[in-house]
């Protein structure tokens, strides 16, 4: 028995569209991650980029759960001293819905040169239209 190792030229990569209205950002989070990884896969390997591109559309209308829409609290450093700007869930909802998309899946995936590859093929839209439609996108459902 041979173990395969993938090339990346010799990875056929799809583009997959989740619609987030109504999914729980976390759990629809590990299933971006997941395939932008390539953890879907067969011939996953942790050290090539295997993974396909996803679009995410309806990121405005993505929930969470508890008290997590009053208490999350999302960081941003400016650079400068007393820089620290501080905004919860509800905030971030209302103007950078698709901040909280693009956090969640960050954390979810490696914080080395190949997850900063892997992070720039994921799209965020925060309504349902998107400019990806010549690639055909295949929709995968979040349970």
């Amino acid at each position: 028995m041979k173990t395969i190792m993938p090339k990346a030229t010799e990875i056929d990569r799809k583009w997959f569209v989740i619609d987030l209205k109504g999914a729980v950002i976390g759990r629809a989070a590990v299933k971006i991650a997941d395939i932008l990884r390539g953890k879907n896969k067969p011939l996953f390997s942790p050290h090539v980029d295997c993974g396909d591109n996803v679009i995410v559309i309806n990121a405005r209308h993505a929930t969470v759960t508890g008290r997590k829409p009053t208490e999350k609290k999302y960081y941003r450093y400016t650079g400068y001293p007393g820089g620290l700007r501080i905004r919860t869930f509800n905030q971030m909802a209302e103007k950078h819905p698709t901040r909280m998309v693009e956090s969640a899946v960050r954390g979810m995936i490696p914080h080395t040169r190949l997850g900063r590859k892997v992070f720039k093929k994921l799209h965020v839209y925060p309504d349902d239209n998107h400019p990806h439609q010549a690639q055909k996108p295949q929709p995968v459902k979040i349970s």
